[in-house]
């Protein structure tokens, strides 16, 4: 992983608004596809700090990804991913690319 080449994130909270779409995240759907954490009004994650292994980008990528994507090929399978939740279409998330 290229220490210089940061996860492009843009904090517009799609992706947990549709959690329910990974398998990695179900489990923190609130019922409505809205992770249980995440702050409406704010944006962003209540529990950031100690936010699952699975919402930590770039913990996850080195744990679980390394030995499967680089990581610039990570972040553009995630870009399409992203692109996909920013026009709200519904999207067939793959395990390996969260």
């Amino acid at each position: 992983m290229e220490a210089n080449t940061p996860f492009p994130c843009n904090a517009c909270g799609k992706c947990c608004r549709h959690i329910n779409l990974s398998e990695q995240t179900a489990y923190l759907d609130r019922g409505d596809g809205i992770c249980h954490y995440f702050n409406e009004s704010t944006n962003l994650c209540s529990i950031y700090e100690t936010r699952p292994l699975v919402c930590r980008v770039e913990d996850y990528y080195k744990i679980y990804l390394t030995h499967i994507y680089e990581w610039d090929e990570f972040i553009v399978i995630n870009q399409k991913i992203c692109e996909q939740l920013q026009k709200c279409e519904p999207t067939t998330l793959q395990s390996s690319s969260l």
